[in-house]
C-alpha cells in the first residue's frame, strides 16, 4: 500500500499539473485577445503586458483553479483505477475504500495549507500589481465603493462628510467636520479640500472656516489652512470592491476593523470577501472527496460519464458560492456563514456518497 501511496501521489501531482498548465494558458489566450486591443490603444509595452500583467496574474489563476485542476485529477485517476477493476482487486484484498482514500486525503490537505500560504503572503502582493496596470491600460468602470457624499465617523460626537474624493491625488474635496455634544453642535468646520501628507501621516485642509457655538451664538475663524491629524486614513475614504484581494489576511482584518472605526457602511461586503478567500482552499478537500465517490464506482460510459460528473459538479459548487456572497453582502446572512454554506454543504454530499459506497 505505500508504494500504492507513492504511485498515487505521483499521478495526482503529474495530472494536476498539466491540467494546472493547460488552464492557465487558455485563461492567459482568451484575456489577451479580449484586451489586445486596449493595450495597443493605450499604450502598454509587451514587457508591462507579460512582465507586469500575467506575471502577477499567474498566483491569482492558480487559485481560482487549482480546486477544479486537482478534481479533475481525482476524476482521472480513480475512474482509471475503476475502470481496470483494480479497485474491485484492492477491496478482494482486503483494502477498504477509506483507506484507498488517503492518499488522496493527504494531497489535498498538503495543496489546501499550500494554497491558504499563497493567498495569506504571496497573491495579494501580486494582486495588487495586476491592479494597478489594470486600472492604467485595462479597467474602464470605476471599482471604487464610496465616490460622492462620503460621512465617516471621526470619533464619538465628531463627525466628517466629503463632497469628493480622489483616491489618485488622495485628496478630499468640500469638507464639513460637525462636533456635537449633549446641547447640539459644538463646532462646524469646513474647508475647500483636505490633501493626505503621506511625509507627516496627516491631513492638509485649504481655506478653512470654523464656527465655535456657545450660548449666545457662535465664534467664528477663517485660515487659510492647517494640517492636522484626524483618525482617518486615505483608504478609509477610498474603498473599492478589489481592496480585500490586495491585502494579507491580517492586514485586511485591520482594514475591516479601520471601517468599523470609520463609521462606513457596507461592512458585509469585504467581510464576505475575506471569509471566502479564506474558506476557497478548502474546497479542495471538498471535491476531492466528491470526486472520489463519483469515480470509484465502475460506470457505463466510461471517463465521459466522470468528466461530465465533474463538470456538473463544479458548475454547482461555483454557483451557490456566487449565490451565497449577495445574501452576506446585503446582511441576510451572516458573513461568515455566506462564505462557509457551500462548502459545508458540499462536504456533506461528499461524505453521504462516500458513504453509499460499498466498501
Amino acid at each position: 500500500m505505500k508504494h500504492l501511496d507513492r504511485l498515487i501521489i505521483r499521478r495526482l501531482v503529474s495530472i494536476t499539473t498539466l491540467v494546472l498548465v493547460v488552464l492557465i494558458c487558455i485563461f492567459i489566450l482568451i484575456d489577451f485577445s479580449e484586451n489586445s486591443d486596449d493595450f495597443t490603444d493605450r499604450g502598454a509595452k509587451m514587457g508591462e503586458i507579460w512582465g507586469d500583467y500575467y506575471i502577477n496574474y499567474i498566483p491569482e489563476m492558480i487559485r481560482l483553479v487549482l480546486p477544479l485542476a486537482i478534481f479533475t485529477a481525482c476524476l482521472y485517476l480513480v475512474g482509471q483505477l475503476s475502470e481496470r477493476l483494480e479497485i474491485t482487486s484492492l477491496k478482494a484484498a482486503g483494502v477498504s475504500l477509506y483507506r484507498l482514500f488517503m492518499p488522496f486525503l493527504i494531497f489535498g490537505l498538503i495543496n489546501t495549507i499550500g494554497l491558504s500560504a499563497l493567498d495569506a503572503w504571496i497573491i495579494p502582493t501580486s494582486n495588487a500589481q495586476r491592479i494597478k496596470f489594470e486600472e492604467q491600460y485595462i479597467k474602464q468602470k470605476n471599482e471604487q465603493l464610496d465616490r460622492s457624499d462620503i460621512y465617516r465617523e471621526l470619533s464619538p460626537g465628531s463627525y466628517l462628510q466629503v463632497n469628493y474624493f480622489d483616491r489618485d491625488q488622495q485628496t478630499a474635496y468640500r469638507i464639513r467636520i460637525v462636533q456635537f455634544d449633549q446641547k447640539g453642535v459644538k463646532k462646524l468646520l469646513t474647508a475647500t479640500n483636505m490633501s493626505w501628507l503621506e511625509s507627516k501621516k496627516e491631513w492638509r485642509l485649504t481655506t478653512v472656516q470654523e464656527r465655535v457655538f456657545t450660548d449666545s451664538g457662535f465664534v467664528e475663524r477663517n485660515v487659510a489652512g492647517f494640517d492636522t491629524l484626524l483618525n482617518l486614513l486615505p483608504q478609509d475614504l477610498a474603498r473599492s470592491s478589489s481592496d480585500i484581494y490586495q491585502l494579507s489576511y491580517t492586514q485586511a482584518f485591520q482594514y475591516i476593523d479601520g471601517i468599523k472605526r470609520s463609521g462606513a457602511s457596507g461592512i458585509e461586503i469585504p467581510q464576505v470577501q475575506l471569509y471566502a478567500r479564506m474558506a476557497y482552499p478548502f474546497s479542495i478537500v471538498v471535491v476531492l472527496i466528491i470526486g472520489f465517490a463519483v469515480a470509484s464506482v465502475r460506470r457505463r460510459g466510461g471517463k465521459g460519464v466522470y468528466i461530465t460528473a465533474g463538470l456538473v459538479i463544479s458548475f454547482l459548487y461555483l454557483v451557490i458560492m456566487k449565490i451565497m456572497e449577495p445574501f452576506g453582502a446585503l446582511g441576510i446572512l451572516p458573513p461568515f456563514w455566506a462564505a462557509v454554506i457551500p462548502h459545508i454543504t458540499f462536504l456533506a454530499v461528499g461524505f453521504i456518497s462516500l458513504k453509499q459506497i460499498r466498501k
